[in-house]
C-alpha cells in the first residue's frame, strides 16, 4: 500500500523571519494625523501604480503639482528635484495643526507595502521628529562624504525620496529654500543633515535599517521578497526589517520587475486546497505556515481539510483559531468524525485540477508515474529518469499522479461527475481514481518546468517528542535544514561571515529561533536535570569536575540526530577555520546547560575535555536573561551578549581556559559539545 504523506509547495512559500521585539511606545500616534504628500506633474502608469497602492493601504493622499510643468530635471543626466521643494514649501504654509504629519515621497516609483498604523508606530519608535530614507551610495556630491555622521549599523547617506516629520520641523526644514525649480533638493537636503545645528534643531535623523523606506539604488542584493496574504513584501535580509515603503530610485526604475501591482480580487479564479493528514506527518505546522503564505487572495480559496490523525489535531485547531476567518469558506473532517479516506477524497472533490511533479530529494521517487504495467500498476518509462532529473523538461502527458494537482471545474461536472472517484475494491485512492479519469477519457499531465516542491517522508516519523520534528534529520534533512538550521549559516563558507571574538574564538550563526525553542521546550519537557553536583553516574568515572545542571541529549534520545548536526554543519566551519584538522565530529558530552541565578548563576574557570567546543545560544541576552557570557582568561577576553543561535567554537584543552560569567535574572539556555575528547 502506497504510503500516504503530506506535500509542501516550496517553490511558493517561505518561513517568516520575525524582527526583533520593541517596546510600544506609550500613546501611539492616531492615523488620521498622517497626511501624504507627493508630486506628480503627469498621471503615469508609475503614478497610478502608487496611488492603487496607497487606496489599498488606506492612506490620505494630496497630490502637488497637478497640471504645471516639470522643470525638476531628469535626474540623469544632472541632479534636479528642486521644484519638488518649492511645492512642499507652499503646500506646508497652508497647513496649521502643529500635530499633523507629513510623509512627502515620490509617486512615479514608489509602492506602500503596508499601512499608516506601522508607518506611524515604526516613526514613533525612532524618536525624533524627522526621518529620510537612507542610502547606501552617497549623491550627488561624494566630497561630502566624510562630513556624514557615522552609524553604528546600517546606511548613512541621506535619501531624499521620502521623509516623515512633523509640520513645524519640516516648515523649519524647508524655510530657507529659495533655490530654482532644477537645482538638487538631495543636495539641499544633504547639506541640512551634515549641519549638526541644523540636524540637531530640526531633530533629523535616518532611517538607517530601512524599518520605513527602502530605497532600491545598490541595494538589490538585501532585498528579497516575502510573500504574505496574496501581497508581495519586501524584505530587507541584511537588517531583517519589513519596510513600509519601496522606493525604485535611480538606475532600479529601469528594470521595474520589483514592482507588480496584484490582479483584482475578484479576477482570480476560486481554488479548493484539499489538505489529507492520513497518518503521523513531520512539520506539519510547516505546511500550515506556507499555506498561510500562499500567494494568492484568501477571499478566492476554499480549505477542506481531513485528518485522521489525533496528534496533528492540535496544529490544526490552532491554524483554524487564527485564519480561519480569512478563507472563504473551511470544511474540516476530523479524527472523531466517522469518515474514512476514500469518503473524504470524494467529498473534497469540489473544485479545480494539473499536476506538479515532486520528489523526495536524492532519490528517484516522484508523484506521477512514466507507464503502467500490465496489471495496471507502476512501471518506468523510458524518459522517467530523464524527466525526474531534469534532462528533460516540459509537460507530459502521464497515466498516474498522486499528491497534488489540480482540476478544472468543467471537468468535474461533466466526465469526472461521479462521486465514487476513488473509490475501488481492490486499488488504493490514488490508484483508483487515475483508473476512472483514464477511464473516462481525460488526459493527466505533469510538468517539470519549474521546481514546485518535494515531498516528505513519513515512514519513520516517531511521536513520543514534544517537538518530533526534531528528530527529522535523517528522513527530511532538506525541510529539517530549512526549519532549524539560521538563514545566514550558507553565508559561512562563501561570505566570510564568521567573527573572532577572542583569539581562535569563532562566532557563527547556526540555528534558527525556532531550533532554539524547540530545543529548550524540549529538555524542560524531560524535566531531568542533573543536581549540579560532581558525583554522575552519566559519565564514564561517575565523577564530573566542573559540573552544571544539564541535561544530555542522550537522556532525551537525540545523540545520533545530534552527532549528525555537528558532522554536516559543525565539521565544515572547524576545517575552514582550523586548517588542516580534519573532524568526525565524535563526543562523548554534549548537553543543554540551565543558568539561573538560584540555582546555578556562572560556572568556575575550567577547562574542557575536547579538542574543541561548541557552545550554542538558545536565548537572547536583555529579553530572556541578563548577565551571562564567556570570558577566556589566558586572553582577558569576554564575550557578554551571546546572540541567540550563534555558536561559539574554541579549543578545549591547554589554551582557552575560561569561565561562565554570573546570570543575574531570568533563565540562560546553551547547548555545549565537547568534539572529538
Amino acid at each position: 500500500m502506497k504510503t500516504e504523506t503530506l506535500t509542501l509547495l516550496l517553490g511558493l512559500l517561505g518561513l517568516t523571519a520575525f524582527p526583533p521585539l520593541r517596546c510600544e511606545p506609550k500613546g501611539s500616534i492616531p492615523e488620521g494625523k498622517l497626511l501624504v504628500l507627493t508630486v506628480a506633474t503627469k498621471e503615469t502608469d508609475g503614478f497610478k501604480r502608487f496611488m492603487r497602492s496607497a487606496r489599498h493601504f488606506n492612506y490620505t493622499v494630496k497630490v502637488l503639482g497637478r497640471g504645471e510643468k516639470w522643470n525638476g530635471g531628469d535626474y540623469i543626466s544632472a541632479p534636479g528635484g528642486g521644484q519638488k521643494v518649492r511645492l512642499l514649501k507652499s503646500a506646508l504654509a497652508d497647513i496649521k495643526e502643529e500635530d499633523k504629519i507629513i510623509l512627502f515621497i515620490e509617486s512615479y516609483d514608489v509602492i506602500f507595502s503596508s499601512g499608516p498604523k506601522e508607518l506611524l508606530k515604526k516613526f514613533q519608535q525612532t524618536k525624533h521628529k524627522v526621518v529620510f530614507s537612507a542610502e547606501t551610495l552617497i549623491w550627488p556630491d561624494r566630497h561630502l562624504e566624510d562630513k556624514h555622521p557615522h552609524v553604528r549599523e546600517g546606511k548613512r547617506f541621506l535619501g531624499a525620496g521620502g521623509f516623515i516629520g512633523y509640520v513645524p520641523n519640516l516648515k523649519k526644514m524647508v524655510s530657507d529654500w529659495s533655490g530654482e525649480d532644477n537645482d538638487s533638493d538631495q543636495l539641499f537636503y544633504t547639506k541640512l543633515y551634515i549641519n549638526p545645528e541644523k540636524r540637531k534643531s530640526i531633530n533629523i535623523t535616518l532611517d538607517s535599517k530601512c524599518r520605513l523606506f527602502q530605497n532600491l539604488h545598490g541595494a538589490l542584493d538585501e532585498v528579497v521578497l516575502k510573500f504574505e496574504d496574496g501581497r508581495v513584501r519586501a524584505r530587507n535580509v541584511l537588517y531583517d526589517t519589513l519596510p513600509v515603503i519601496v522606493h525604485g530610485n535611480g538606475p532600479t526604475k529601469v528594470g521595474n520587475c520589483t514592482f507588480r501591482i496584484l490582479l483584482a480580487e475578484s479576477e482570480y479564479p476560486g481554488v479548493v486546497i484539499g489538505v489529507f493528514i492520513q497518518q503521523p506527518t513531520p512539520f506539519v505546522s510547516v505546511f500550515f505556515e506556507r499555506l498561510l503564505n500562499l500567494q494568492y487572495p484568501k477571499n478566492r480559496l476554499k480549505l477542506f481539510i481531513y485528518n485522521q490523525e489525533p496528534h496533528h489535531d492540535q496544529h490544526i485547531r490552532s491554524f483554524l483559531e487564527n485564519h480561519e476567518a480569512d478563507y472563504q469558506a473551511v470544511k474540516l473532517i476530523g479524527p472523531d468524525e466517522d469518515v474514512d479516506p476514500i469518503t473524504s477524497r470524494n467529498l473534497g472533490m469540489e473544485k479545480p485540477f494539473i499536476a506538479p511533479m515532486l520528489t523526495k530529494p536524492g532519490r528517484l521517487w516522484t508523484n506521477f508515474w512514466g507507464a503502467l504495467s500490465a496489471d495496471g500498476y507502476y512501471a518506468r518509462s523510458e524518459d522517467y529518469v530523464d524527466i525526474v532529473q531534469g534532462r528533460r523538461v516540459g509537460i507530459w502527458n502521464v497515466p498516474y499522479v498522486s499528491q497534488v494537482y489540480l482540476v478544472s471545474a468543467d471537468v468535474l461536472r461533466s466526465e469526472l461527475k461521479a462521486d465514487d472517484l476513488f473509490h475501488s475494491a481492490t486499488l488504493d485512492a490514488d490508484m483508483a481514481f487515475c483508473s476512472k479519469v483514464r477511464d473516462q477519457g481525460v488526459f493527466m499531465f505533469v510538468t517539470n518546468m519549474h521546481t514546485f516542491g518535494r515531498v516528505l517522508s513519513t515512514e519513520n516519523y516517531q511521536m513520543n517528542h514534544l517537538h518530533n520534528d526534531l528528530w527529522q534529520i535523517f528522513e527530511n534533512p532538506v525541510d529539517w535544514e530549512e526549519r532549524y538550521i539560521h538563514e545566514n549559516y550558507s553565508k559561512i563558507m562563501k561570505d566570510n561571515i564568521v567573527e573572532t571574538p577572542c583569539p581562535d574564538v569563532y562566532w557563527f550563526p547556526v540555528f534558527t529561533e525556532v531550533a532554539c525553542k524547540h530545543l529548550v521546550e524540549e529538555m524542560e519537557n524531560f524535566g531531568q536535570w542533573s543536581g549540579g553536583g560532581n558525583v554522575d553516574n552519566r559519565i564514564q568515572g561517575g565523577y564530573e569536575n566542573v559540573p552544571t545542571i544539564d541535561i544530555h541529549m542522550n537522556q532525551i534520545n537525540y545523540e545520533k540526530e545530534w552527532h549528525k548536526f555537528l558532522l554536516e554543519y559543525i565539521a565544515p566551519v572547524t576545517e575552514k577555520m582550523f586548517p588542516g584538522y580534519y573532524t568526525r565530529a565524535q563526543f562523548d558530552l554534549a548537553f543543554v546547560v540551565r543558568y539561573k541565578p538560584d540555582e546555578q548563576p556562572f560556572l568556575r574557570p575550567h577547562h574542557d575535555a575536547s579538542t574543541f567546543t561548541i557552545n550554542i545560544a538558545l536565548n537572547q541576552v536583555g529579553i530572556d536573561y541578563e548577565g551571562g557570557g564567556c570570558r577566556f582568561l589566558r586572553y582577558n577576553c569576554s564575550i557578554r551578549a551571546p546572540r541567540k543561535g550563534w555558536a561559539l567554537m574554541h579549543p578545549g584543552r591547554l589554551t582557552h581556559y575560561h569561565e561562565g560569567l554570573p546570570t543575574t535574572a531570568g533563565v540562560r539556555y546553551i547547548a555545549v559539545s565537547f568534539v572529538d575528547p
